[in-house]
């Protein structure tokens, strides 16, 4: 609800919106502007003064006029013909025209009604509703995104247009919503929907007669400051029954021009102090700065608009359509989904549609959309999540725990959780298993127990509908078929193999970097933006299902780069292997967060077997800031499967790689890699008393060898592998 409050409005007035903001915000410039040209009186300089140094030099001044900026401009009348200027109050000599500015006025008429009278004054305020139903739902959205209110400039993640939209927001949400209940406030007062109320006292019926007191004599202008001044008028002259009326911010008052005596005075009311703040909040008129402030955040709304399509049109393209879903109102099955990638939407599409042919009404939204409030027909919550990194919400996940935690009373429907992750990660499914929990802790009944998909099998999710079908008394069979990313021709430039002498044929394959679209440059998509560590799904000939590899490359270096080994039944590995510079092949990036080196200065502690090497050899061919890095790398023989044996050594060189250490298991005393860790045990020690970070790559017989080495070498620190586990910096990519 609160993601459609806020798409339609901005989508249907994105052009309005822009033209309001952008003539308001160089409508703010104007008071700014203004405060630094006029001439300003000095302190103290009261009215009375000001008055008399304007009537030495224009003896028939008629008005005096003082703008919220300071500037004062004077009108009179000479020999018949009427005359106006801005006032130097040091002399109350004219020193500039008092013609009103032609742009400022242009862009006036444009912010207020499009030049196009009362209509146009209705379109502006509606724009201005619009921009206050965008500036509260995007508030809320952003809460949501973040994690919470508490956490409302958070680090975010995702692809640039996303976070560009979101960091922009959060800078300028309060101006924008300020500025736009400012100018309904306005609006209203316009078309007179406002209480009328005038702090102008009545018109005095007795006065002296008298004509002619000196300007300077009359005691309520020499108590007034000119800072105070709004408007001065002067009696008509030769008319006795006329009087001074006087104007300031306190209020209005006439006093007699024989006597000097006030006549009457009437302070300002509450609703004109309110009405003049609103005044002064919207314009900036009396608050210059504040007028720049918040131009400076009306210029952020075509940004906003351009960021809030594209992550629109990328929302689209990342989840499926699933047709005849539900409003969340009408379904009794409620699908909550939990994606950061798109992959888990296509499950929850599957699921769908299969409930839905088997009577069943469903809707599907991101889990960051639930509310009971919307779910009165609900008889069943079904909740597929994935985890993000190192146990965290993903994207559409935000502030659900937040919102269970705070539930009064469970509901009276149960609920099935399912989680989706890859069982070589220490944070498996993590997320969605502390919303199992959680859920059980607020007292909410299971309709089916806690349960997982690994690496997204189609056949786990069978098995997993066929319980859930039970549970509902439904036959229940979910054929999945993943849905492949949109891929691009990677062709390829250079390869440089080993190990062929050792039937175990490998090659470092270099992709070129495939042409970017703008589109993706925008949106983060596609090759648009990868790191080293991240994974290349390569879908071979004959088959639909796609093989991920270990980026061994970074978007900077200007090429896609990963090691294959050629497996003995392996259709990808096979078709990899074969080519040769020139042929072409299919891929897509996939996002891999939980498997990078992290920022900071902290040591590096890397190891990895054979082609576990590639992801790790691009973090050393990245740190081009001399971070400490120790490489423990294992291999069967240096002679045939020494991968970037000579690239290691110019790291090492450069500054980029610490130290290296090998080890070999096919020498005349061959060792693992666990026996390397154990061998330089005291040094491991060390940096990872420094602080260290450790990052596996490769088997999960090695991994599994590793983290026993570990366990010994931490032991007599009174820690373990998974105490760095829980602390992040113990981090495995193993297959």
């Amino acid at each position: 609800m609160i993601r459609a409050l806020h798409r339609w409005p901005g989508l249907l007035a994105a052009a309005l919106l822009i033209v309001l903001t952008l003539s308001g915000a160089a409508l703010s410039v104007f008071p700014a502007a203004e405060r630094l040209t006029a001439p300003q009186a000095e302190t103290g300089l009261s009215v009375a003064t000001l008055a008399a140094r304007i009537q030495t030099a224009y003896p028939g001044v008629e008005q005096i006029r003082r703008s919220p900026p300071g500037q004062i401009t004077a009108y009179w009348f000479l020999d018949g013909t009427p005359g106006a200027a801005v006032i130097d109050p040091a002399t109350g000599a004219g020193v500039g025209s008092a013609d009103p500015n032609q742009v400022e006025r242009w862009l006036t008429n444009l912010h207020r009604s499009l030049f196009l009278g009362y209509g146009g004054r209705i379109a502006m305020v509606l724009g201005a509703a619009a921009m206050l139903i965008l500036s509260v739902s995007g508030s809320v959205l952003v809460a949501r995104r973040a994690g919470g209110w508490r956490r409302w400039f958070a680090p975010l993640r995702g692809p640039l247009s996303g976070r560009l939209h979101v960091e922009i927001a959060r800078v300028a949400v309060l101006g924008l919503a300020l500025s736009s209940m400012t100018a309904l406030w306005m609006s209203a007062s316009t078309f007179d929907l406002l209480p009328i109320t005038s702090s102008a006292p009545a018109f005095p019926n007795d006065v002296s007669g008298e004509t002619g007191i000196s300007i300077t004599s009359i005691e309520l202008l020499g108590q007034t400051p000119v800072a105070e001044l709004r408007e001065l008028n002067f009696p008509y002259p030769g008319d006795a029954s006329d009087v001074f009326t006087l104007k300031t911010d306190q209020g209005t008052g006439y006093l007699d021009q024989g006597t000097g005596a006030a006549l009457g005075w009437t302070d300002l009311t509450g609703w004109e102090n309110v009405s003049e703040t609103i005044y002064m909040l919207h314009t900036g008129q009396g608050a210059a700065f504040l007028g720049i402030l918040l131009g400076l955040m009306a210029l952020g709304v075509p940004v906003l608009g351009v960021t809030g399509v594209l992550v629109w049109l990328a929302g689209r393209r990342s989840r499926p359509r699933i047709p005849g879903n539900l409003p969340a109102a009408k379904a009794e099955t409620i699908l909550l989904v939990g994606s950061e990638g798109g992959s888990t939407w296509g499950f929850a599409a599957t699921l769908h549609q299969a409930l839905r042919a088997a009577g069943q009404t469903v809707h599907v939204g991101p889990m960051s959309d639930f509310d009971l409030a919307h779910h009165a027909k609900a008889q069943r919550f079904v909740i597929l999540a994935a985890t993000y990194g190192d146990g965290d919400a993903p994207e559409t996940a935000k502030g659900f725990l937040d919102r269970l935690k705070a539930l009064g009373t469970a509901p009276a429907a149960p609920i099935a959780v399912l989680g989706f992750g890859d069982r070589s990660y220490p944070e498996y499914c993590g997320y969605a298993q502390r919303v199992a929990e959680m859920a059980k802790t607020r007292g909410w009944n299971m309709l089916l127990p806690f349960d997982t998909i690994d690496r997204q099998s189609p056949q786990d999710f069978a098995r997993w509908g066929r319980l859930l079908g039970q549970a509902l008394g439904i036959n229940l069979e979910l054929v999945h078929q993943p849905i492949v990313p949109p891929t691009e021709m990677l062709t390829l430039v250079s390869r440089r193999d080993y190990a062929a002498e050792m039937q175990a044929p490998t090659a470092i394959l270099r992709f070129a970097l495939p042409r970017v679209t703008l589109w993706q440059k925008l949106t983060g998509q596609g090759f648009a933006r990868f790191e080293a560590g991240d994974l290349l799904g390569i879908v071979p000939e004959g088959s639909a299902i796609p093989r991920l590899y270990s980026l061994a490359s970074d978007r900077r270096d200007g090429f896609v780069e990963i090691v294959v080994k050629r497996q003995p039944s392996g259709l990808c590995s096979a078709q990899l292997t074969q080519l040769a510079p020139g042929d072409t092949a299919k891929g897509y990036i996939r996002r891999n967060p939980g498997f990078k080196p992290g920022k900071g200065r902290a040591p590096l502690i890397l190891i990895g077997a054979g082609t576990g090497i590639g992801p790790l050899a691009g973090f050393i061919r990245g740190n081009k800031r001399h971070r400490p890095i120790h490489l423990f790398f294992g291999m069967r023989h240096p002679q045939n499967d020494f991968l970037y044996g000579q690239d290691l050594a110019d790291w090492q060189t450069e500054g980029r790689l610490t130290r290296l250490d090998t080890a070999v298991s096919r020498a005349a005393n061959p060792s693992y890699v666990q026996d390397t860790l154990r061998a330089e045990g005291t040094e491991v020690a060390r940096l990872i008393r420094d602080g260290a970070r450790i990052m596996v790559c490769g088997g999960r017989g090695m991994a599994t060898g590793v983290t026993d080495a570990l366990a010994d070498i931490l032991k007599p620190m009174g820690l373990t592998p998974q105490a760095l586990r829980a602390e992040g910096r113990y981090v495995e990519d193993v297959y």
